[in-house]
């Protein structure tokens, strides 16, 4: 069983395992995914081919010429650069779910917050969705909470 358990180790956040501009890239991409709503199938993707990491990073040799005419190149290069270490795919899956759970609980302040609004709704704003106001969503409902919110509670 030494044979499974060989050097695998989860990088460690406090020590930068990639170049700023790799970091910048998968900062990026992990954006995206949470942006698009995609997170539970781009874990479970990435999760599935983390053994295949450098296989796929050749693949996206093989492909760039048709990728040029899309997107950035630069972006595109630094991204395969990082793909080809073992230790990229965990660190953008932390990223992604670091993401994922700031935006999870920014939904649901703006939930929150929409219950309490249309409880001022008149009954046919809120069951025939006729005449609905529009609703400003204020900003510290969008921005998350500060950590030290001791000044707020005094």
């Amino acid at each position: 069983m030494s044979f499974f358990k060989s050097n695998r180790q989860l990088p460690d956040p406090e020590k930068p395992a990639l170049p700023a501009e790799e970091d910048a890239v998968l900062e990026k991409l992990a954006q995206k995914v949470v942006a698009w709503k995609m997170t539970v199938p781009a874990i479970l993707a990435l999760e599935s081919v983390k053994p295949l990491n450098f296989i796929g990073s050749q693949a996206m040799v093989f492909f760039e010429p048709i990728i040029q005419s899309v997107f950035s190149i630069k972006d595109y290069d630094t991204l395969r650069c990082a793909l080809e270490k073992r230790e990229t795919i965990e660190i953008l899956l932390l990223k992604i779910e670091a993401h994922d759970v700031v935006a999870q609980a920014r939904e649901k302040r703006i939930k929150k917050f929409m219950k309490a609004e249309r409880k001022n709704w008149r009954w046919y704003q809120r069951y025939l969705g006729v005449f609905v106001p529009k609703t400003i969503v204020p900003d510290d409902v969008l921005d998350p909470p500060e950590k030290n919110s001791d000044t707020a509670t005094s």
